[in-house]
């Protein structure tokens, strides 16, 4: 067996985990009551828990190269008990009320070190201090260097960067993306290339067992499952000056993720139409072993997308992604892409109920669609202030403006709004337009069917589910659907947050297309009180009878660019479409057609429903099923009922 054999097969055993112990009761008391001192101020709380966290936890070291393994099972808050609720009152608390969701400024820190960081702030200071502390212990020299004033070599880069992103999680922000990993580490490793200090398979064995260090304490981190702890990472795409931006170290990175066949990190891959088939096929390899990712990002869509909400065009062009797929600017953004949610499918559903009978055109209805949104829109602006943000001063070291505190803000300061239910949205519209006020259906006969469930028209719901247009199949649903988002977008477009930033449209859905699904009465779709909405940018689960040509044909909108907070196009293909070399080049070809033709971005699944179904049921056999949930992948039988439910549900392709 090989070194990197014997590190999967020591990760995957979770031997590792024995290490790790609770704090003693006199621990915690004594910690706690460093830690909560009143006298202080919330940064120097942080701070102080950050140094005594590093200071408590152990190094451990088993002749691995990459360093630092979690021990510390929980820690304690910089609150005492009562004092974060009353902080808190009166105020909008986004998730936990801590920084999350934005990429550091890796190539700064990696190629200056810390030190230069210093500023003269007491709370950004000590955690730098801490942080080179806590590295110092594993007495090496080069990283210890390194730390300081920056790495020299791409094993020294791979180690910094390791206690640079370990110290975020142990400073209680979460969500910590990698960035552009093959852009900032690219420099350390072809200077090394260069000079004969490494070969392209030594690279790929330090970028095997970096990653590999991922899933040491993944398990311990934030997220509304395990697997969703934003451990994302972005390769290729163009440079900030708009060139090529693929190097070897992009290739290194998918095989590297492929050998170790881990939910961690999440890859993801910017395209474009140029982007060569090769590529493609090489990232086919990591869908074939349904790891769920790469997910894809168009340049070509999502770069003019974002210069036209306001980004500087060199940093859109440096655009990497948050925790799932929700694009952000690394370094400076402190965008909070993922703040709430347009519920569309209720939004059209509402507007049915209330206003099908009074309007007398589609087009005077469309009208009443946009100004529920434009309502909603304002409800959702109303509701998220005043913010709340904890002080988050080591988050704050490693931006490219280090000397304020992140969580007041950053050069970009939008919020991103998630379109759930666009799919049904559509759908629904499309009955509206083509049926009703195209003369083909009554629309009390319909309302009235919907209010009572279909229960005396059984064959009118067959008929809505079967044979009227869907998103996905029909051609008439397009124009619809570029209608939809464009109306979505320009309901958002005049509002601005407290931070002085705007709000972004997207068309992904998170852990929405469950909680808005709760909310939802029987559909003029034909879809039923109780069923799952899709999750993302995609067709209704009511679409059975179209292909994967067909959809993605049907979701590459011309106006998507116009809601680009992100949501990816989310298609599950059978894995027995894999089964032979041919099946994983037509996936390739998929892949490619839907970037040529506009998409903005996309993620398959491997899977199959007969696998998924034995895994609900013996799931002490599948315990290395990995699917993809909603933008981030995690282990099958780990997940909820809910979101097993919902995979379950999704059309999987046999056929491309």
């Amino acid at each position: 067996m090989s070194r990197m054999d014997e590190q999967r097969a020591f990760l995957q055993s979770g031997t590792h985990r024995a290490d790790r112990r609770e704090l003693t009761q006199q621990e915690w008391q004594q910690i706690s009551t460093e830690i909560q001192n009143p006298a202080l101020s919330l940064d120097m709380r942080a701070a102080i828990r950050l140094k005594l966290f590093l200071e408590t936890e152990r190094v451990i070291c088993r002749g691995e190269r990459i360093p630092a393994w979690r021990t510390l099972i929980a820690f304690p808050d910089i609150y005492a008990e009562g004092e974060k609720e009353h902080l808190q009152q009166g105020c909008y608390i986004h998730e936990q009320g801590r920084v999350c969701n934005i990429s550091s400024d890796w190539a700064g820190v990696l190629m200056g070190g810390l030190l230069c960081r210093k500023t003269g702030n007491a709370a950004r200071d000590m955690c730098i201090d801490a942080v080179l502390a806590y590295a110092d212990r594993y007495e090496n020299a080069a990283l210890s260097r390194a730390l300081r004033t920056g790495a020299r070599s791409y094993p020294e880069a791979l180690q910094m960067m390791r206690i640079l992103h370990f110290c975020l999680w142990a400073s209680n922000v979460y969500h910590n993306t990698v960035g552009r990993f093959d852009q900032y580490m690219w420099p350390f490793l072809k200077q090394d290339l260069d000079a004969g200090l490494l070969t392209m398979e030594e690279a790929l064995e330090w970028t095997e067992e970096f990653f590999l260090s991922f899933s040491r304490d993944s398990d311990l981190y934030t997220g509304m499952q395990q697997g969703d702890n934003g451990q994302s990472l972005m390769l290729g795409g163009v440079t900030r000056d708009g060139a090529c931006a693929v190097n070897p170290l992009t290739e290194i990175c998918l095989n590297a993720s492929l050998h170790n066949r881990c939910i961690d990190p999440k890859i993801n891959l910017r395209v474009d139409h140029n982007t060569p088939m090769e590529l493609f096929r090489l990232a086919t390899q990591l869908t074939r072993q349904g790891l769920g990712f790469p997910q894809y990002a168009n340049d070509d869509v999502v770069i003019p997308g974002l210069i036209a909400l306001g980004y500087a065009p060199e940093d859109a062009r440096d655009y990497t992604v948050a925790a799932c797929w929700e694009f952000i600017i690394p370094g400076v953004g402190m965008d909070i892409p993922n703040i709430g949610a347009m519920p569309l499918a209720n939004v059209v559903s509402d507007c049915v109920q209330e206003y099908l009978t009074a309007c007398t055109s589609y087009e005077a209805f469309f009208e009443k669609i946009k100004e529920t949104l434009s309502l909603r829109a304002r409800q959702i602006a109303d509701s998220v202030k005043p913010l709340w943000m904890e002080p988050a001063p080591w988050q704050s070291v490693l931006m490219s403006d280090f000397t304020h505190d992140v969580s007041e803000g950053g050069r970009y300061n939008n919020y991103g709004i998630h379109g759930t239910g666009f799919g049904e949205a559509v759908d629904q519209l499309a009955v509206v337009r083509e049926l009703v006020y195209g003369g083909k259906l009554n629309a009390e006969e319909l309302l009235q069917a919907v209010r009572t469930d279909f229960t005396n028209n059984p064959a009118l719901r067959r008929r809505l589910r079967r044979e009227a247009p869907k998103l996905g199949r029909d051609p008439v649903c397009e124009q619809i659907g570029n209608e939809l988002l464009t109306a979505f977008a320009e309901a958002l477009q005049p509002l601005r947050n407290e931070r002085g930033g705007i709000f972004r449209a997207g068309t992904g859905s998170a852990m929405y297309y469950l909680w808005h699904a709760d909310e939802l009465p029987t559909l003029c779709s034909g879809h039923m009180k109780g069923e799952r909405l899709p999750a993302n940018f995609s067709p209704s689960l009511l679409l059975k009878d179209a292909g994967p040509l067909s959809v993605i044909r049907a979701m590459a909108l011309p106006d998507v660019g116009k809601a680009i907070n992100g949501g990816p196009l989310t298609l599950e293909l059978h894995d027995t479409v894999f089964r032979n070399d041919e099946g994983a080049e037509k996936v390739a070809q998929l892949v490619r057609s839907f970037i040529l033709l506009g998409g903005h971005q996309l993620q398959l699944n491997a899977v199959s429903r007969e696998t998924l179904q034995a895994a609900m049921e013996k799931p002490q056999e599948h315990r290395n099923l990995i699917v993809r949930v909603w933008g981030w992948s995690g282990h099958f039988v780990q997940l909820d009922r809910a979101y097993q439910e919902q995979i379950l549900e999704r059309v999987s392709y046999q056929n491309l």
